[in-house]
C-alpha cells in the first residue's frame, strides 16, 4: 500500500482548518482530555466510559504514543485555535488493508456541541484520507440515539447504508447503529461539481 511520507501510512501529520488544528496527542495533553472525558454526556454514545481521573487521561495518551510509534490506526488531538486548547479527538479506529476501507470516529466537548466543529474536523480528516493515502473508501458509525453525529457524517458528503441492528454492547446493553460512508469516487466528483459550481 502507499504510504505518505517516510513515517508510515498513519503518520498524522498535522493538519488545520479555519478554527481548528489537528495534531498528534502527547502527554501534555492529559489535562485537557481529562477535562472533557470525565462528561458523562460526551462519553455517553461512545464505546469509551466517562474518565475518573487523570490518570486515565494519561494512561490514552501513552496509548495513542504507541500506536503512532507503531505505526497503528491513531487519532489527531482537536486543538482549538481561540482557545489553544485540545477539545477532542477524530481519527481511524480501523483499517482493512485487503479491501482499502478506514473507519473513522471522533468525541468533541460539549461546550462545542451545535458549533460546526466536529463537521470542520470529519471534512479535513476525510480529504486528506483520499489525498494522500491509497484508501478507497471511508466508513463511520453512529448509535441511532445519537441522530446529531449523523448529520455531522451528512453534511461532510457521507452516505446512509443501513442500519445494523444491536451491532455493539455499550454500556451494559447492545445497541443499534447507522453506518455511513463515502467512496472516493464520491469525494472525487464532488471536488468536480464544486469546480464546476465557481465557473
Amino acid at each position: 500500500m502507499f504510504t505518505p511520507n517516510a513515517w508510515g501510512m498513519f503518520s498524522m501529520p498535522t493538519l488545520e482548518t479555519k478554527r481548528l488544528i489537528l495534531r498528534r496527542i502527547t502527554m501534555r495533553d492529559a489535562k485537557d482530555i481529562f477535562a472533557y472525558s470525565r462528561d458523562e454526556e460526551v462519553a455517553r454514545h461512545v464505546l469509551w466510559s466517562a474518565q475518573k481521573d487523570i490518570s486515565e487521561a494519561k494512561e490514552y495518551c501513552r496509548f495513542m504514543m504507541r500506536r503512532y510509534r507503531y505505526d497503528q490506526p491513531s487519532s489527531w488531538g482537536i486543538i482549538e485555535k481561540a482557545s489553544n486548547q485540545l477539545v477532542g479527538t477524530i481519527g481511524y479506529m480501523d483499517y482493512n488493508e485487503d479491501n482499502a476501507t478506514v473507519e473513522v470516529g471522533y468525541s468533541l466537548t460539549r461546550r462545542l456541541w451545535n458549533g460546526g466543529y466536529m463537521t470542520e474536523a470529519l471534512a479535513r480528516v476525510i480529504a486528506y484520507t483520499f489525498e494522500a493515502m491509497d484508501i478507497n473508501r471511508i466508513e463511520a458509525q453512529h448509535e441511532l440515539e445519537n441522530p446529531s453525529s449523523g448529520r455531522v457524517m451528512q453534511k461532510c458528503g457521507m452516505r446512509k447504508e443501513g442500519v445494523m441492528r444491536q451491532r455493539l454492547y455499550n454500556k451494559g446493553r447492545y445497541v443499534d447503529v447507522a453506518m455511513y460512508s463515502i467512496l472516493k469516487e464520491d469525494y472525487e466528483r464532488e471536488i468536480r461539481d464544486d469546480q464546476t459550481d465557481c465557473r
